[in-house]
């Protein structure tokens, strides 16, 4: 990296800690960053709120932000995580047996999912779709935040999702 940048870098602000959804006053927040699922999880990435504050985050390890999370600044200042509406296709099956093999079919292909209650959400594949009508699924598009289930060794060992400065 050219020495500009980093000392661009060095003296930007830094939000090295996160204050989750609930732990801290909404109406405080300097900023707002609106992001989609794959932007919020992260662990280092400069991002420039909606009005302009440009700020460095730097994690200690890949953390998976929500919308209503907080990133707190170095001065204390805190600006919002906005989760950012994506395209997505929310199913339904007729029971939990038939949910948990639709489940275990997208799974097996290592699809991203979110559980919203007695549904699974997931990203628009046409094919998937296709397939998942085929096993009998309900399947119904909409346009939401997505919050997808982060895998059980995924945590802290994202390298698809480090260093981005």
């Amino acid at each position: 990296m050219k020495p500009e940048v980093l000392e661009r870098i060095r003296a930007m602000k830094r939000a090295s800690q996160v204050a989750r959804a609930g732990a801290w006053r909404a109406a405080d927040a300097i900023d707002r960053v609106v992001l989609d699922a794959d932007e919020r999880h992260r662990r280092r990435i400069v991002l420039t709120g909606e009005s302009g504050t440009k700020f460095l985050l730097d994690l200690a390890e890949v953390t998976a932000l929500h919308g209503g999370d907080g990133l707190v600044l170095d001065d204390g200042a805190i600006v919002a995580v906005i989760a950012k509406p994506e395209p997505l296709v929310e199913i339904a099956a007729p029971d939990a047996a038939a949910l948990a093999r639709l489940a275990w079919h997208l799974g097996n292909r290592h699809t991203e999912l979110q559980v919203a209650g007695d549904r699974l959400r997931m990203r628009r594949d046409r094919v998937l779709e296709d397939m998942l009508a085929g096993l009998g699924a309900h399947l119904a598009p909409i346009e939401a935040p997505f919050e997808p289930e982060r895998g059980a060794y995924e945590h802290g060992h994202d390298t698809d999702r480090g260093d981005d400065v």
